[in-house]
């Protein structure tokens, strides 16, 4: 089936999707959402846990062209961030095509259009597009990714990554290992913690530990002073706040938490009491690998052996947008990360864009989709 009739095609109907979509209503510019799930943001609405906050303060977190309630608090639960997505899209009147899987997109030197095929997942057919303007929406956290561990299938008991994770209630008593140190990874520790279960957390590389205010005051000093320098200062603040982490089996980095964040996307964890349990020894640091799972027992590599009732990995993400897109030597990497630097990072050739990938949370999402909006405003004017 062949449709079209707008001049852009949107893959991925999450926070940057909804964000370019506001921007190009904003310049009168038609366009087209295509996403895979059953509804808009997915990953906050199906895949996150209670207990999840927007880790940075709100205006850091608002979507173009619509601030947050002023009575909402600085940092935004999940319940009233959904309801803040809900009337965004009800505002900006989009209205994604759900149940598209893109399986190609390509780019047409003889229509010089894009051509994308989606497989409708309601009817089985595959659905043709084909446009001016091809966006990447779908994001930095697109396919939950667990690695493959010997003897996993042996494992009695329950094995899920963090997207499957709800609330630490259902795990009261039981022993449970959290694989992972990134901040769902802490947060879900603190939240087993919290509801009775004796918790144990795989931390293998080195992190640091901040509070919500260090790293609302490091953004801000952003904006005057060198990454180098402010990384320096968070550095010099987190040591007088929690000491000595190494005392608990946790590593510091040798290179600062913006710099981290922006060239390997790791960010800093945001503490919101988890650090409390480490040192209180509530919360388990194991700092080596696993090696193997041999029914319940779960041998590390540094020889130690534990049973677990239950793991919990929080191993992060992988991007597919290599296996659907095609003839783009330019803007992605084959793991759907921008070659071009920042802030080039968002334009690549032939119309192709992308939103949301340049390590920098809502905030870099929304300046992309201003980004693109306004140059795709402009080739329209001028052709």
């Amino acid at each position: 089936m062949q449709k079209q009739d707008q001049a852009v095609i949107v893959v991925g109907a999450g926070p940057s999707g909804l964000s370019i979509a506001a921007c190009l209503t904003k310049q009168s510019i038609p366009y087209i959402i295509l996403e895979r799930e059953d509804c808009f943001a997915s990953l906050w609405k199906k895949y996150s846990y209670d207990r999840l906050h927007l880790h940075l303060r709100k205006q850091f977190c608002e979507l173009p062209h619509k601030p947050f309630p002023p009575s909402y608090p600085s940092y935004i639960p999940k319940e009233q961030f959904l309801h803040y997505l809900d009337d965004y899209v009800s505002h900006f009147r989009i209205t994604p095509l759900y149940h598209r899987t893109v399986e190609v997109a390509e780019y047409d030197e003889g229509s010089q259009k894009w051509k994308v095929k989606a497989r409708n997942g309601d009817s089985g057919e595959v659905e043709e597009y084909s446009e001016n303007f091809l966006v990447v929406a779908t994001g930095e956290t697109s396919d939950p990714y667990i690695p493959e561990v010997e003897g996993l299938s042996s494992f009695p008991g329950k094995v899920l990554h963090s997207t499957r994770f709800k609330s630490g209630k259902e795990f009261k008593d039981e022993h449970v290992l959290v694989v992972g140190s990134g901040n769902s990874g802490m947060e879900i520790s603190l939240d087993l913690v919290n509801h009775g279960a004796k918790t144990s957390i795989v931390v293998r590389s080195p992190v640091h530990f901040l509070s919500r205010e260090m790293v609302f005051w490091g953004l801000f000093l952003l904006k005057y002073f060198s990454l180098s320098m402010v990384d320096s200062l968070m550095v010099i603040v987190s040591r007088l706040v929690y000491g000595d982490v190494t005392n608990y089996g946790v590593g510091r980095p040798n290179e600062g938490p913006f710099f981290m964040k922006v060239k390997y996307g790791k960010y800093p964890v945001i503490d919101v009491g988890t650090y409390q349990k480490i040192k209180s020894g509530e919360l388990k640091v194991l700092p080596a690998e696993i090696e193997s799972v041999q029914g319940k027992d779960v041998l590390f590599k540094n020889g130690e052996l534990h049973p677990f009732d239950s793991i919990v990995f929080c191993t992060g993400f992988k991007r597919s947008t290599h296996k659907w897109l095609k003839g783009d030597d330019y803007l992605l990497n084959d793991d759907g990360i921008p070659k071009p630097s920042y802030p080039f990072h968002w334009k690549g050739k032939n119309g192709l864009y992308c939103v949301g990938l340049s390590r920098r949370g809502f905030y870099g999402a929304v300046a992309d989709a201003e980004n693109i909006a306004n140059d795709i405003s402009h080739i329209l004017q001028h052709t």
